[in-house]
């Protein structure tokens, strides 16, 4: 850069505007050539602009090959002044618009070139106008641009439906392969495997009190003897089944109970609990006889279907399409085992009672929102369908801990089970919104 004085010009080394580098007579940014040519023809027709005060040149753009054209006019140019190299430092400075607009193509692109400016007006200071930029701006792309990010950022949100079975790939015990069309045929026969929601007006002897009373103590028997999850869904869908089938006494309901347990057992377990063992947590109530013979008497009622796709079935699967932690999975069979007592929850089917276990453990520990496509996709049901149930599943849950029947939340009260009947229910389930 050379600054003019009135006695001799003065070379100053500086540093270069665009590209880093040094330089000194007149080179800008990477262009540093023994002979650098003019940078374009000055803009005559600049909208009342005088050129030989503020001359503004748009870059030649490079030929073939990358050399310019040498047919290129050569205007003459005086050397910029300090006073407007400041200025033209403070312009880029304060345009904010100008530097964050998006430079796209060669077209938007604004080019500070060259300023020219006489020895006469630089002393009067009589021009005083800030360089002005060359650009050419499109409203139209900007438009599709911008619309285009929105299309972008509605993608990136957007609730996709989860491959939950990608993880198992190399597991053969997963059976990837025919999950999909197994949890199909469970869908299709968990119908013929439920009761009458009022069968028990069939019965002249017992009561849905009676039952609930039977269900509690028998989850209490089965966590002090350590059995599997699945013994005891299947061990309270035998009960139901044979009680929609057969009357019974009130005496022998207790007994009805243990074969269902003991069955259960041999159809689920490895380790079998033998009839003694019956015998003894019944207080000698029954003797084995009695046991043998209720065992014979339920296979033959129920035809020896043992197959039955239970709420328990249906669970695993809705759950790792939730993705799952060990405090969701514990919340929801604690909700589960608390309406297995109920008899007015025999009215919902397997796969809706564990769709809504689940809905309603997340909505208990991450509040509402959380019911996705994926765990949509994968148990059949919408958040609305699951409201009511869930709803009801509530209540259970803010009672869990009164009345007489507390086996449920008393399993559930222990270190095993992360104390999960301690957890605050989902009270804004049951919340009657005020009256505007």
């Amino acid at each position: 850069m050379i600054i003019s004085d009135e006695n001799k010009p003065v070379q100053i080394e500086h540093t270069s505007l665009q590209g880093g580098e040094e330089v000194g007579r007149r080179k800008f940014g990477l262009e540093i050539r023994p002979n650098r040519r003019a940078l374009g023809v000055l803009n005559q027709n600049l909208g009342g602009v005088n050129p030989n005060t503020c001359a503004i040149n748009k870059r030649e753009l490079p030929g073939k090959n990358g050399i310019r054209d040498k047919s290129a006019q050569v205007p003459a140019h005086r050397p910029i002044t300090r006073k407007y190299a400041s200025q033209m430092t403070f312009s880029q400075q304060h345009c904010p618009e100008e530097s964050k607009k998006p430079k796209t193509s060669a077209n938007e692109l604004s080019v500070w070139e060259d300023i020219s400016l006489t020895d006469s007006e630089d002393q009067s200071g009589a021009a005083k106008d800030q360089p002005v930029p060359m650009s050419l701006e499109h409203s139209g792309f900007e438009t599709t641009e911008n619309n285009q990010t929105e299309v972008e950022m509605e993608d990136i949100f957007e609730d996709t439906i989860l491959d939950i079975d990608g993880c198992d790939s190399k597991d053969p015990l997963a059976v990837i392969e025919y999950i999909e069309d197994l949890y199909v045929y469970y869908k299709k026969m968990e119908s013929s495997c439920c009761v009458l929601p009022g069968y028990m007006a069939q019965q002249f002897d017992i009561n849905e009190k009676m039952r609930s009373i039977l269900v509690d103590w028998l989850i209490e028997v089965h966590h002090k003897f350590e059995l599997r999850d699945e013994t005891l869904f299947l061990t309270v869908n035998l009960i139901d089944r044979f009680l929609e089938k057969q009357s019974v006494v009130r005496k022998k309901l207790q007994l009805v109970g243990l074969v269902a347990l003991l069955l259960a057992c041999k159809y689920e377990e490895v380790s079998v609990p033998v009839v003694d063992d019956l015998i003894f947590i019944s207080d000698k109530a029954y003797t084995r006889n009695e046991i043998l013979e209720m065992e014979r008497s339920m296979l033959n009622t129920l035809q020896f279907n043992m197959s039955v796709p239970t709420a328990y079935v249906f669970m695993k699967r809705f759950l790792k399409a939730a993705q799952s932690d060990r405090k969701l999975e514990t919340l929801s069979f604690f909700l589960i085992e608390l309406c297995m007592v109920e008899y007015e929850m025999l009215k919902y089917p397997p796969s809706f009672m564990a769709a809504a276990a689940t809905y309603t453990a997340q909505a208990s520990l991450y509040g509402i929102g959380q019911w996705n496509k994926t765990c949509q996709h994968h148990t059949g049901y919408s958040e609305d369908q699951l409201l009511e149930c869930s709803r009801m599943m509530v209540r259970f849950h803010q009672l869990s801990a009164a009345g007489k029947l507390t086996g449920v939340h008393r399993k559930y009260n222990t270190s095993k089970f992360g104390y999960a009947s301690r957890w605050e229910p989902a009270h804004f389930l049951v919340q009657t919104p005020s009256p505007q």
